[in-house]
Parts: structure tokens; C-alpha cells; sequence
């Protein structure tokens, strides 16, 4: 087994998600088998309770894992299929060597960081590792490990020393370290700075780590003289020190490492130059280009609660935009907030009101995402009564589907009182309701999690259609609530369908109106298994009817229609909203903080 180690440094969000996903990519476009680990330094278990304002959103794996958004970019990069032992957090290791000090498997020694912690950490990597992701038998040939955080950070010191004592037990040629750092270019002179990443580079030297290869993030390429300053104060070979400079969409990023011959710096010193062929990545290629020229838009209205970090929302945009390159539009996200819909926001911030109308009456489709806690529900209700009584293109996903029947029953079966429990526990009509085996005192790990299987009820609906006809779909789930079976015939009497169900026919997993142009909700999460050049079906067809190709969509069927391009268009996004944005190398392009159109 060979090992990629990809660090970061001076600041976070470099984007060293995209670059280890490139770098698959781009070995695994040499003929190479490649798995991934994403190492995150925070004590909690797992991503399950994070807030999406602290640490994006969480990414649910088939095997119900919560894990990290970074091995949603992994998946997609590389179409593979991670566990939960992929995603290694301070939280996990100890627990398993607290675990096995309970168990007195330590034999009466004292338990200490180095070499308890530090040898679970090794262990636990070499085991992972080993199993295959990618649907085939036996291991891969190499693994990428993205350690998180930043060099320096008191938290990421065990991890630090046991690679460090990881590179050097498995030996030389079978290690190679890359190292993300900032160049920042500043203004007052336009002269790039290499001051921040000889410090960071001196800091991992001095814990043990030394770079082989140096991938140095900033606006433009680097400079002849700025490389060999570089390559001087931090003893890296010029041809090793790779520059990632800002491109239109992130499906460049493997592109610039394949131009810059990454691929063979990492090849020689993994000794794997002989076994290796010479990634061609030429669709990758014509997908990337195609985005840049797509300029016809289509808008998406996204209705949610955590508009002011699109990382809250990373794959459903991934989704949006797989599906947008597929059917050749522009994709436009207007970011609404949902709480800006309600009628108490026109009383308070009218402007704020207005301006959030002016973006859902705007839109072409609307997008209600899931979300927890009752803050902003009212506004992402009324949404979904817009979209309903405008015949305008709807999707629903989880929280997004309940709230979907909550106005239905509101609106048409005329239950003003119908809720979910979630949100009033003595709702006289509970048309949400917590599952049975849902918990309301543990929240990690409690809810119903991962790959479960949904049957369609009806043959000939617009879901069953985009799935390819097929009698049952696998789709990954993340929700402690679900619409109450009690009240289903009710609902399908006045004119809604549910039309997918689970194997007991009593848990509703897809509601869909008959006699809408485009109105689906979905209780599972179809953005997680979305990849560029696979959308999800169900994200196709929002697309499709936002611009008028559904019909034919549907007319040609989805399995021949779906999808001659790959990757992701340039993202013009109308920001909405007060939130704070985060520079957000993910979508592209930096993101920034006001109102306007950001290409």
C-alpha cells in the first residue's frame, strides 16, 4: 500500500478537500486504484451534531456514517463509495483506546498519547485502508489521507507525530507528503508573499514531516523567482512545488495538477513510475470546458435556514449543478432566507421581506433543503405553497418534503392546526411525527441513517419515470421524523400521492402532485449520491422542468438522456441574506460577503 498525505497550512480553507480529490483523480487516471481518509482533529465522535454554520454540512455515507463534507468531494471525484472508518476523528481513537483500557487489553501499562494514541491512529489507517471502495475485490493501491486543520493547531499534534512516526515505519517509496499552503498576493505591492508558507513548512519540519511535493494556493501562477525562493528556503525541488491558482470551476484543479506533471512528482517518489500509465482525463477535460461555456440560466430559488454558509448546502449544490451541466444551463442560485418569507419579517424588516419575494417569484424552480429546529419553517411552508398554487417546479428533500405536506393539509384539507411534532409536540393535527425508533435525549447517531431502499407505489409518476422505470430505488437517509401514516389516506383522498414507501409500505419516502408540472418531496437525501456525469435523478427532473425539458426528459428516458458532460459550472450566485461568507474555494470562485451576482 502507498500513502498520499495531503497537510495544510497559515490559513483553513485552502481547499484541501478538491486537492486530494484531484489527486485521485488524477492517479487514479494512471491506472491506479485509490482510497481516502479524511482525518479531522475535533474531539466529537463524528460531523452527526455539528452545527452546518460551524462545519458545513454532513455528509451521510451508505453505512449511515455522518462524516465529514470533504469525503462528499471524494465520492464524487472519484465515484466510490466510503465507510464511516474513512472519516478518523480525535473522538473516535480515544474511545477505542479508552475502550480498550476498560478492557484491560493494555495490561495494567499507564496509557499515554505516544504510544497508545499514536499507535491507534497508525493502526486504525492501515486497517481502513485496506478496504475496497470502489466496488471491486481487494485493497487499492493507494490511499490519500487529508489530514484537517492546520499545521500548528494544538489539537492535530498526536496526528502529526504518528504520521510522522507512520512515514517512517512504512518505509521510503511508500510515503509521500504534499503540503497545501497560501501565497497570498498583496495588494499595496501585487508581489506574491512566501514568507507564510516558509514558516508553515518550518513548523511541519519541526514536528517530524517533511514535504515532498508543495501545492502553493493564490490568485495567479507562481512567479520563475517566486518557485525558486520557494524551493530554496524549504528544501523542495522546483519541479516539485505545484501552483493552485483560482479557476472558473474546481473541475480545473486535476487539470492544473496534470499540466504541471504532479502526477509523476507523486509516481517517482512512490516508485510507482514504472507501473503507471499517462492520465489522458480527456472527457474530464471537455466536461470542465462545457461548464465554462454554458450561459443560458436557469434559477434556483434555494429556500433554507443556513443561507449565510453555502458549504451548509455542498452537495445539494453539487447536485443542482451536475444536473444544470446535463441539461446545458447556467445554474443561478438565489439564496433566500426562509425566516424572510414570513409575515413577521414584513413587519420588522420590510426590505428584507421584499427583497425575498422578489427572489422566489423570480426563481424557476425552488429548492426546500433539510434542516432541523423550527426557525425559519413558516417561510419554507409558504415557499412551498408559491411553488404549489404557481404551478412552479418544486423539490422537497427531507425537513423540505414535511413541510410540503404540512401546508398541503393547511391549504387543501383545511387543518390550520396541522404540524410537526417536531416542532409543536401538541399539535392537534401531527402530520409529521417522530419515528418510533427515534430518540429524543441522545441526538448523535440516533436518527435513521443511510442506504435504505424506497419501492414505488405507482408505475407511471414523474419519480419512478427519472429513476428509469425501475420498482425500487437506494437512496441514503438521514431524519428522526416521518409523516404519519394515521393520516396518508386522508391525504390521498384529496388528490396527493404518496409514491414511495419503504418495505412496510407505512414509512411515505417520495409525495409527489399529480397534476403539477414538477411538485416531488423526497424523505431521503438524493444529493449524497449525485456525481458529475451520474446527476441524481431527481435533481435532473427539477432542472429539466425549471427550463422546459422535462417532457422531453422523460420522453427519451433518463438512463439515455442522463448526462455527456462531467463537473461543474461556474456558479452565479445572487446572494441573499445577512449570513457571513466564507472565501469557499469548493464552489470555484471566492465567495463573498453582499448583495449582488457573484460569476
Amino acid at each position: 500500500m502507498k500513502y498520499v498525505l495531503v497537510t495544510g497550512g497559515v490559513v483553513s480553507g485552502l481547499g484541501k478537500g478538491v486537492t486530494a480529490s484531484s489527486i485521485g483523480l488524477i492517479l487514479k487516471a494512471c491506472g491506479l486504484r485509490v482510497t481516502s481518509i479524511k482525518i479531522d482533529p475535533y474531539l466529537n465522535t463524528d460531523a452527526g451534531t455539528m452545527s452546518p454554520f460551524e462545519h458545513g454540512e454532513v455528509f451521510v455515507l451508505d453505512d449511515g456514517g455522518e462524516v465529514d463534507l470533504d469525503l462528499g468531494n471524494y465520492e464524487r471525484f472519484l465515484d466510490i463509495k466510503l465507510t464511516r472508518d474513512n472519516n478518523i476523528t480525535t473522538g473516535k481513537i480515544y474511545q477505542s483506546v479508552i475502550d480498550k483500557e476498560r478492557r484491560g487489553d493494555y495490561l495494567g501499562k499507564t496509557v499515554q498519547v505516544v504510544p497508545h494514541i499514536t499507535d491507534a491512529i497508525q493502526e486504525w489507517i492501515e486497517r481502513v485502508a485496506m478496504i475496497p471502495v470502489d466496488g471491486k475485490e481487494g485493497s487499492a493501491d493507494v490511499c490519500v489521507i487529508e489530514l484537517g486543520g492546520t499545521i500548528g493547531d494544538i489539537e492535530s499534534m498526536p496526528f502529526i507525530e504518528a504520521l510522522g512516526q507512520f512515514s517512517c515505519r512504512v518505509g521510503d517509496g511508500n510515503f509521500c507528503l504534499i503540503h497545501v499552503s497560501l501565497v497570498p498576493v498583496l495588494n499595496v505591492v501585487g508581489e506574491q508573499k512566501t514568507k507564510p508558507t516558509q514558516h508553515s513548512v518550518r513548523g511541519l519540519r519541526s514536528q517530524g514531516l517533511t514535504p515532498n511535493i508543495l501545492a502553493c494556493r493564490s490568485t495567479t501562477e507562481l512567479d520563475e523567482n517566486v518557485v525558486t525562493k520557494l524551493s530554496q528556503f524549504c528544501h523542495v525541488p522546483e519541479q516539485n512545488i505545484i501552483t493552485l491558482y483560482d479557476v472558473s470551476n474546481i473541475w480545473h484543479v486535476p487539470l492544473l495538477l496534470k499540466n504541471q506533471k504532479a502526477h509523476e512528482a507523486i509516481l517517482k517518489v512512490l516508485k510507482l513510475s514504472s507501473v503507471a500509465g499517462i492520465p489522458t482525463l480527456k472527457e474530464w477535460t471537455s466536461r470542465a470546458e462545457l461548464c465554462d461555456r454554458l450561459h443560458e440560466p436557469v434559477r434556483i430559488a434555494m429556500v433554507g435556514k443556513y443561507t449565510g454558509l453555502s458549504d451548509s448546502y455542498l452537495s445539494v449544490l453539487k447536485a443542482l449543478l451536475h444536473a444544470s451541466v446535463a441539461c446545458h444551463r447556467k445554474l443561478c442560485i438565489d439564496w433566500v432566507l426562509s425566516s424572510d418569507l414570513e409575515d413577521e419579517t414584513a413587519i420588522e424588516n420590510p426590505d428584507a421581506y421584499q427583497a425575498a419575494w422578489k427572489l422566489l417569484k423570480g426563481a424557476d424552480g425552488v429548492l426546500v433543503p433539510g434542516g432541523f429546529g423550527d426557525r425559519g419553517v413558516q417561510g419554507k411552508i409558504v415557499a412551498a405553497k408559491y411553488a404549489r398554487e404557481n404551478r412552479i417546479p418544486f423539490f422537497g428533500i427531507c425537513l423540505g418534503m414535511q413541510i410540503a405536506v404540512i401546508e398541503f393539509a393547511r391549504s387543501v384539507l383545511g387543518l390550520q392546526d396541522a404540524n410537526s411534532a417536531e416542532f409543536d409536540p401538541d399539535a392537534r393535527y401531527p402530520c409529521v411525527i417522530l419515528m418510533p425508533e427515534g430518540s429524543k435525549t441522545h441526538m448523535g447517531g440516533t436518527m435513521r441513517l443511510g442506504s435504505r431502499r424506497t419501492f414505488f407505489q405507482v408505475s407511471d409518476c414523474i419519480s419512478a419515470k427519472l429513476y428509469g422505470n425501475k420498482s425500487f430505488v437506494d437512496e441514503r437517509h438521514r431524519h428522526r421524523y416521518e409523516v404519519n401514516p394515521n393520516m396518508v389516506a386522508q391525504f390521498e383522498d384529496a388528490g396527493i400521492s404518496f409514491t414511495g414507501k419503504d418495505e412496510s409500505g407505512q414509512r411515505m419516502e417520495i409525495v409527489e402532485l399529480p397534476n403539477h408540472p414538477y411538485f416531488v418531496g423526497v424523505q431521503f437525501h438524493p444529493e449524497f449520491k449525485s456525481r458529475p456525469g451520474k446527476p441524481s435523478a431527481l435533481f435532473l427532473g427539477l432542472i429539466a422542468a425549471a427550463c422546459g425539458q422535462l417532457d422531453t426528459l422523460l420522453k427519451k428516458g433518463v438512463t439515455k438522456a442522463s448526462v455527456r458532460s462531467n463537473g461543474t459550472s461556474a456558479i452565479k450566485s445572487h446572494q441573499y441574506g445577512n449570513g457571513e461568507k466564507a472565501a469557499n474555494w469548493s464552489l470555484g470562485v471566492p465567495y463573498s460577503n453582499g448583495n449582488g451576482v457573484h460569476c
